[in-house]
C-alpha cells in the first residue's frame, strides 16, 4: 500500500545526498516533494500540512546544520515526525482481569472486514492464552452468523449465536453463555451497514451502554481513503471508540488513511489486517511502520514471526547438519514448509530493509512452492539423501512424477548443490542467532532462480 509513498520520499531523501548543509532552499524543495508525496498517498491535507511545518521547523535548527548530512537528518526527522503522525508507541489491548468476561466490542461499516477481523482476533488471543467466545450480534446481514460461525470453526472458539433478529439479546445472552463456560473474553460482532445511518448508531450505542465493554475497536477499510477517515470521525463522536483497526493494508490503495486516522480522531491504532486468512493479523506498532515507509524494513517484526513461527528445535538441528554437510533435501523440504508458516513472501521481504527493491515484485508474486515440492515429493528416499545418484533415467520418472518437465528437476538439483554450499560457507560466519537469517537469505536466493 506504501509503496508509491515510499519511492517518492526515497527519491527526495536522493536529491539531498550530495548537499553539504541544510538550507532553506534545499528544505523548501525536500518539502515541496514531501508534501506532494504525502498528498498523492491520500493523506489528509491539515494533516499533511501540520507534518510539513513541524519537519521545516525541525530541519532549520542550529543543531541541525551542524551535526550530520542533510539527507541523513531529514530522513531521521521525517521517521520521528511520521512516527509521532500515527501515534507515538503501540497501545496494547486493555483487557480488565478483575471483571470476567472481558468484553470486546467490534464496530464498522459493512465490508469493512469487521466481522473476518473479529475471528483474526479471537485467534491471536487464544494464541495468548485466553479462552476467547466469539457473539454474533450482527444480525440483519443474512450470511453475517453464517460467516463467523464458520471462521469461528477454522480459528477453534465457539460462536455463540441466537435466531431472533435482537442485537441486545445476543450480545447479553452471549455475555452470559460465555460467563457460564468460563470465557475470560468475549468478542461481540455488531452490525454494520454500507453507510451511516441513525438506526445503526443508537443501536451501538445502546449494545455499548449495555455490555460496558473493556475495548470498543472501529474497523475500518484502508482502501476508503479520506472517507475512512471521515467515517471514524462519525463513528468517534458517537460511540468514543477505544482503538481503531485498519483493513486492507495489503491492498494497492495510496494508504492516506493509516497516516491521517490517528491525528484526526485522536485515538490510537491497535491492529492492521494484512492479508485475508486468519493468520493475517499484526499489532499496529508505529515505529515499525514508519521504518517501513521509509523503506528502511522491519526486521524486528520479522524476527518476531520467525520465533513464532520456526520450530527452533528443528532449526537448530539443520544448522547442526548443514556445518557436517549433511543437509539433504529432506531438510530442504522441511525448510520450505517452515518458511510457508511465516506467511507470504513479498510481505516478509518488505521487512527486511533494502530487500524489496532487490527482489522485484512480480518475481515474488509468482513464486510458487508447489512444484519443488511435487519434485521433492517424487524422489526415493535414497534420492532424497543423496541427490547425486539421480541420473538421466532417474530425472525423468521425478519430472514425470511431479507433472514437471526434466529441465526443473535439473535446474532444482543445480540450484540445490549451489545453495548447499553457499549455506555451508555463510553459517561457518556465525555461531550464534544470526544463523537462521543467513538461511533464509539463501533460501531466498534459491527461489528467485
Amino acid at each position: 500500500m506504501f509503496d508509491s509513498l515510499s519511492d517518492k520520499l526515497e527519491a527526495t531523501f536522493k536529491k539531498l545526498a550530495g548537499q553539504a548543509t541544510i538550507n532553506e532552499i534545499n528544505i523548501g524543495i525536500a518539502m515541496r516533494d514531501i508534501k506532494r508525496a504525502l498528498l498523492a498517498a491520500d493523506v489528509n491535507n491539515k494533516v499533511a500540512k501540520k507534518l510539513i511545518e513541524d519537519i521545516r521547523e525541525k530541519s532549520l535548527g542550529e543543531e541541525v546544520i551542524k551535526s550530520v548530512s542533510p539527507a541523513q537528518m531529514i530522513v531521521k526527522i521525517v521517521y520521528d515526525d511520521l512516527t509521532e503522525l500515527m501515534g507515538g508507541e503501540q497501545k496494547p489491548l486493555n483487557l480488565s482481569p478483575k471483571n470476567l468476561p472481558a468484553v470486546i466490542m467490534v464496530a464498522g461499516l459493512q465490508g469493512s472486514g469487521k466481522t473476518t477481523f473479529c475471528a483474526k482476533l479471537a485467534k491471536r488471543l487464544k494464541k495468548n492464552g485466553k479462552n476467547p467466545m466469539l457473539v454474533a450480534a450482527d444480525v440483519y446481514r443474512p450470511a453475517a452468523v453464517d460467516q463467523l460461525k464458520v471462521l469461528g470453526e477454522q480459528v477453534e472458539v465457539p460462536v455463540f449465536s441466537i435466531v431472533e433478529q435482537d442485537a441486545m439479546k445476543a450480545a447479553l445472552q452471549g455475555l452470559d453463555a460465555a460467563r457460564s463456560a468460563a470465557h475470560d473474553v468475549v468478542i461481540v460482532d455488531t452490525a454494520g451497514r454500507l453507510q451511516i445511518d441513525e438506526q445503526m448508531m443508537a443501536e451501538a450505542e445502546a449494545l455499548k451502554y449495555a455490555l460496558k465493554p473493556d475495548e470498543l475497536l472501529f474497523v475500518v477499510d484502508s482502501m476508503m481513503g479520506q472517507e475512512a477517515v471521515n467515517t471514524a470521525k462519525v463513528f468517534n463522536d458517537r460511540l468514543d471508540f477505544d482503538g481503531v483497526v485498519l483493513t486492507k493494508l495489503d491492498g494497492d490503495a495510496r494508504g492516506g488513511a493509516a497516516l491521517s486516522i490517528r491525528q484526526v480522531v485522536e485515538k490510537p491504532i491497535k491492529f492492521m489486517s494484512v492479508g485475508e486468512k486468519v493468520d493475517d493479523l499484526d499489532q499496529f506498532y508505529p515505529d515499525r511502520m514508519a521504518q517501513r515507509i521509509l523503506g528502511m524494513g522491519d526486521i524486528v517484526s520479522f524476527v518476531e514471526k520467525a520465533q513464532e513461527s520456526l520450530d527452533l528445535e528443528k532449526t537448530l538441528e539443520m544448522q547442526k547438519r548443514m556445518m557436517k554437510n549433511e543437509f539433504d533435501l529432506n531438510d530442504f523440504y522441511d525448510q520450505l514448509q517452515q518458511i510457508k508458516k511465516m506467511g507470504s513472501i513479498s510481505k516478509l521481504v518488505e521487512m527486511v530493509p533494502g530487500l524489496n527493491k532487490m527482489v522485484p515484485k512480480q518475481d515474488l508474486e509468482n513464486l510458487d512452492f508447489k512444484p519443488i515440492e511435487a519434485m521433492i515429493s517424487s524422489m526415493t528416499k535414497q534420492e532424497k539423501l543423496n541427490p547425486e545418484i539421480i541420473n538421466g533415467s532417474r530425472r525423468q520418472r521425478i519430472a514425470k512424477g511431479s507433472g514437471t518437465r526434466v529441465q526443473e528437476v535439473n535446474l532444482l538439483l543445480k540450484q540445490f548443490g549451489e545453495m548447499k554450499k553457499m549455506m555451508r560457507s555463510v553459517t561457518k560466519m556465525s555461531q550464534s542467532g544470526r544463523k537462521i537469517s543467513a538461511q533464509n537469505l539463501a533460501l531466498d536466493k534459491f527461489l528467485k532462480r
